[in-house]
């Protein structure tokens, strides 16, 4: 079994979230009190940037605010990214994750400086890099039909689309910490990805797209 897990990257990367998770609570983190605990060592936060903390672009990438958070975004993880890491490939794959996790923390910290948000806003999670793997199979995978929250069946470049807006307008009415900006910072990596895929391999890609549509 254990063989078995950690013969995928996305298997490897579910792991690596969650002893992650489990060792900084053992170090008392806690996502409501980051100025006095490890959280703010491992969380994203624009003020910390410009003061050096240039590590936590990579760490909030496997930093979660809690068990729900971390159960969700994994969930996630295993079904988008068992079927991207075969559709495109372990290396491809990985770079992706990476990249969109990567860039998602970057268009955070820029849309902060540029719009003059708040600099102490923690960001943490794999959500970013998850939506890179939605905006990969938003271009080559467009009408794979899925069933977003399980319940409402969508086309894939659809449910991308109505998830991001649905997560906006739940964090603008009802105020919760929502990381729209590193949704999409993480999207667009998945896109430009994609398109250039699509590019390149314009016969492949336009067979996964027809093969994916039924």
């Amino acid at each position: 079994m254990k063989g078995k897990v950690f013969a995928t990257y996305t298997g490897l990367i579910v792991f690596l979230n969650i002893a992650f998770f489990l060792l900084m609570l053992s170090f008392g983190f806690n996502a409501n009190s980051c100025e006095d605990n490890v959280c703010g060592d491992v969380a994203l936060r624009p003020s910390d940037i410009l003061n050096g903390h240039i590590w936590t672009f990579f760490t909030s990438m496997f930093m979660h605010v809690g068990f729900t958070h971390l159960f969700v975004n994994m969930l996630s993880l295993i079904f988008i990214g068992g079927f991207v890491e075969k559709l495109i490939g372990k290396k491809r794959y990985l770079w992706l994750y990476l990249g969109s996790g990567l860039f998602a923390g970057l268009f955070f910290v820029l849309v902060a400086l540029m719009t003059g948000m708040d600099m102490n806003v923690y960001a943490v999670g794999a959500s970013g890099a998850i939506f890179g793997l939605g905006g990969i199979l938003a271009v080559l995978t467009p009408r794979l039909p899925v069933l977003v929250f399980f319940v409402i069946p969508l086309p894939m470049w659809v449910a991308m689309v109505f998830l991001i807006g649905v997560l906006w307008l739940l964090s603008a009415s009802l105020g919760l910490p929502i990381g729209n900006m590193a949704h999409l910072g993480g999207f667009m990596v998945g896109l430009a990805y994609g398109f250039y895929l699509k590019q390149k391999y314009p016969r492949k890609a336009s067979m996964i797209s027809r093969y994916f549509a039924k």
